[in-house]
């Protein structure tokens, strides 16, 4: 008699994630562009339009795309909400974004997100830090399948180390022991730094061996845009995409959540 063959259980699902730094379509190629292009904080370009569009080819290969130095709607982008231009562009059903610098009408500095699935808005969150600025969208995104949500932090650190170490301890106290949870966005701190921090190590946060350099975007030699992965999440994919309109190169991921 044959033993008919045992069905294995469906292979979770993979989602394709994204990190970018848009530095609002700037187009920094060089570091003498801080300077010559520094106008453009506060002023429009002669085309607006045209980054976003470049960003949104680039992007809507992906499933979920957190988005740092965004702008909502200000003067240096001819009022234009950048992370609504770029749901609309790359055909993301669902945005949202979160005002962490509000210096209208100059500039609207925001973090925002782009999603092909249901996510819910769990919380926005003022880090903290001697200059207020820096913020976290803290969101649930529900996978198919009918997994259990996955928790993300989308995050853009402060440059000072110490500040870095109290935002990164408010990060983690805000997240679910228990939940599939990463935290994503241009942390400001290379690799060595986050894998000693006690509270990530403590959560089981944890980062790959490899991670590509992202910084500056034209001879990348800083590691500084991350995900970090807690304990349930696989990684089955890492690497940046080349790209001409910010002083940051995306990240780009595949994971999933580790069955039960």
């Amino acid at each position: 008699m044959t033993t008919p063959p045992t069905s294995l259980p469906p292979a979770p699902p993979r989602l394709k994630l994204l990190s970018f730094n848009i530095q609002v379509g700037l187009h920094t190629a060089q570091y003498r562009h801080y300077l010559t292009r520094a106008w453009r904080h506060a002023l429009p370009g002669r085309d607006p339009h045209g980054a976003l569009d470049d960003i949104a080819v680039l992007i809507r290969d992906h499933d979920f795309v957190a988005i740092q130095e965004a702008d909502a709607g200000s003067l240096r982008t001819g009022f234009v909400d950048q992370m609504a231009y770029l749901a609309a562009a790359a055909g993301f059903p669902q945005h949202g974004l979160a005002i962490t610098r509000n210096l209208k009408p100059f500039a609207r500095h925001a973090l925002g997100y782009l999603s092909r699935w249901p996510v819910q808005v769990i919380a926005e969150h003022a880090l903290p830090g001697p200059i207020r600025g820096r913020g976290a969208l803290q969101l649930a995104l529900q996978l198919p399948g009918g997994l259990r949500p996955l928790e993300i932090f989308v995050t853009h650190l402060s440059l000072g180390r110490q500040t870095q170490q109290r935002q990164l301890d408010y990060l983690v106290a805000q997240t679910g022991r228990d939940r599939p949870s990463v935290i994503v966005g241009d942390l400001n701190a290379e690799p060595a730094l986050l894998r000693a921090h006690p509270a990530l190590q403590a959560a089981g946060f944890w980062l790959p061996e490899r991670t590509p350099a992202t910084f500056p975007s034209w001879a990348p030699t800083r590691s500084i845009d991350h995900i970090l992965l807690s304990p349930q999440i696989e990684l089955h994919r890492l690497d940046t995409l080349a790209q001409a309109r910010s002083d940051h190169l995306p990240l780009a991921a595949e994971i999933s959540i580790r069955p039960t």
